[in-house]
């Protein structure tokens, strides 16, 4: 009988530590890792949504506030930065292919992120979404930190785009194959793109898993598309808001 209380004093001790929400995702992403593997790396195993899946259930469970957990997973949050700034390596080692590609690419950035915002605000306004939920949508496409910022900046709700965000990228690297394979697109570097742009951090993940060069395209697709993403999300939303 002495054990339980026992027990609920040693988790009240670790709850209040910042190591727990590290260890959490680590454990969390080690299983999913595992998991994925195991499914042969099939894409409806991504260990992304599998990982945010047990993080979510543990915290359910265990009614860990959010802040908590996060006081020790935000060092996982500070490497995305560097994460993201090394992908620059890769890409200079495609530098070849870019010269010869930048007109195409110039041209399936600006139709990709238009695409992705137009579709977002349609599809919500016909829905009857409210102004906000649409501003918190727009900016899907863009990888987590520029998403944020710009539906914060155009009235939404950063929590809600994180969700919507990932939410995206997992769907662009489950289905993004069997898309680009109906569409005969065989090409790694538009392939790569395409994922990079629609799918941003998890899609450019799930490149590098099939190949450097699709993975070095996919990174470079992401970053132009976030950059994108913040000029024309403030100027088109309102326009298309008023217009549909």
């Amino acid at each position: 009988m002495n054990a339980i209380p026992r027990l609920n004093a040693i988790w009240v001790y670790l709850a209040a530590s910042p190591l727990l929400g590290l260890t959490i995702t680590l454990f969390a992403y080690l299983i999913a890792q595992s998991v994925y593997a195991r499914c042969r790396f099939n894409p409806l195993a991504n260990p992304v949504l599998i990982a945010v899946a047990l993080i979510v259930a543990v915290l359910q469970i265990s009614r860990t506030p959010y802040p908590t957990y996060f006081e020790g997973a935000q060092f996982v949050h500070f490497l995305l930065g560097p994460a993201t700034v090394a992908l620059a390596l890769p890409l200079y080692r495609q530098l070849g292919n870019l010269r010869r590609l930048a007109a195409p690419l110039i041209v399936a950035l600006f139709a990709g992120s238009m695409t992705a915002i137009v579709s977002a605000v349609a599809v919500a306004s016909w829905l009857g979404a409210s102004r906000q939920t649409i501003a918190s949508l727009a900016p899907k496409s863009a990888t987590t930190p520029i998403a944020m910022a710009v539906a914060t900046s155009i009235g939404g709700i950063p929590s809600l785009t994180a969700v919507l965000v990932i939410s995206t990228g997992v769907f662009g690297a489950v289905f993004a194959r069997v898309i680009l394979n109906a569409l005969r697109i065989a090409e790694p570097e538009a392939r790569g793109f395409a994922l990079g742009v629609a799918s941003h951090g998890i899609g450019t993940a799930r490149a590098f898993q099939i190949s450097q060069q699709m993975g070095a395209f996919a990174g470079l697709g992401m970053g132009l598309n976030g950059i994108l993403t913040s000029f024309l999300v403030p100027v088109m939303v309102p326009v298309l808001v008023r217009w549909l």
